[in-house]
C-alpha cells in the first residue's frame, strides 16, 4: 500500500508545487512508482510538468471525481499521464474550482478522493497530492485520503503566520475524518541564506512547533534557476542538476525515505 502525501500550505508562494514536483520525482529516481495528483484548479502543477493550458485539458482531476461521485465504472487508468521523468500524473484545472462548491451538497463530500484511490493505490508506492492554497473541501478530501501531511513553509512572517490554521485543520481531521493522518515534517523552502530576518523566523517557527512535529533538516535554497525549470516544463534535477536546489532535494528525498515518520501531537 502507498503512502499518500498531501503537500499543502494554505499561503500561496511557498514552493508547495515545486516541492510536490522535485520531491516526487526525486523518489521516481529512486525507483519508487510515484503518482503527482494536481488538486489545485490553478493547475499549477500540470503546467510545471510541461502540459501548457491545463484549461484545455480533456481529462483532469474534476472528471475523475466526477465519475466517482456518480458511481461511474471507469477503467482505472482513466486521467493518468504518463511523464517523460517518470511519474505519472493527474492533472488539474479550472474545473476543480466549481468541483469543491458542488462537493458541499454530495453525500459522503469528504471521502470522494479516498473512495477513488482506493482503486489505484496498490500501483504505487508514494502518491502525492498538491493542495490548493486555501482550507476548502478538496483539501479536507485530501487530507482524508492521505497518510501524512508535508508543509513546506518560507521562512517569512505572512507564511508562518498561518500555520495556526493550518494545524488546527489537521487535528479536526483526525478527530473526525481520519484518525491515522500524521504530520510527515515542516521543510523550509526558498530559504535566502543572505538575511538576518529568515534565520529569526526559522529559529521562531522551530521554537514554537519543532517539539510536536519534525522539521526537516534540509532547506531548499531560494534560487532563479527553481523558477526557470518550471517554466521549462522540467524538474530541476533535468533543468539544473548541479544547482544547490537539485542537492537540496536530492536530500529531502533521502530524508524522507529514510528517516521514520514522527507524528503530530
Amino acid at each position: 500500500m502507498s503512502r499518500i502525501i498531501a503537500v499543502t500550505n494554505q499561503k500561496g508562494g511557498v514552493g508547495k508545487t515545486t516541492t510536490t514536483e522535485n520531491l516526487g520525482i526525486g523518489l521516481s529516481r529512486l525507483g519508487y512508482k510515484v503518482l503527482l495528483i494536481d488538486m489545485d484548479p490553478q493547475g499549477s502543477l500540470t503546467e510545471s510538468l510541461g502540459f501548457n493550458n491545463p484549461d484545455t485539458m480533456p481529462v483532469t482531476l474534476a472528471n475523475v471525481l466526477a465519475r466517482e461521485i456518480n458511481d461511474y465504472e471507469f477503467d482505472r487508468s482513466y486521467g493518468l499521464i504518463h511523464h517523460e521523468e517518470g511519474i505519472d500524473l493527474i492533472p488539474g484545472n479550472i474545473e476543480l474550482s466549481a468541483l469543491d462548491m458542488q462537493l458541499v451538497n454530495i453525500m459522503s463530500r469528504e471521502t470522494i478522493l479516498k473512495s477513488y484511490l482506493h482503486k489505484i493505490q496498490d500501483d504505487y508506492d508514494y502518491i502525492l497530492i498538491d493542495c490548493m492554497p486555501s482550507l476548502g473541501m478538496l483539501t479536507i478530501n485530501a487530507f482524508t485520503a492521505a497518510s501524512s501531511v508535508l508543509i513546506p513553509v518560507q521562512a517569512a512572517y505572512l507564511p508562518a503566520k498561518g500555520l495556526v490554521q493550518l494545524l488546527k485543520t489537521v487535528q479536526k481531521i483526525r478527530r473526525g475524518l481520519n484518525p491515522d493522518l500524521v504530520i510527515e515534517g515542516m521543510v523550509f523552502t526558498m530559504v535566502d541564506e543572505r538575511t538576518h530576518f529568515t534565520k529569526e523566523i526559522e529559529s521562531l517557527i522551530k521554537e514554537q512547533y519543532g517539539a510536536g512535529m519534525r522539521i526537516f533538516e534540509t532547506r531548499i535554497p531560494f534560487s532563479i534557476k527553481t523558477a526557470e525549470s518550471t517554466a521549462s516544463g522540467k524538474s530541476i534535477f533535468l533543468y539544473a542538476p548541479k544547482n544547490p536546489v537539485a542537492f537540496a532535494y536530492k536530500n529531502l528525498t533521502d530524508e524522507l525515505v529514510n528517516n521514520p515518520l514522527i507524528e503530530a501531537q
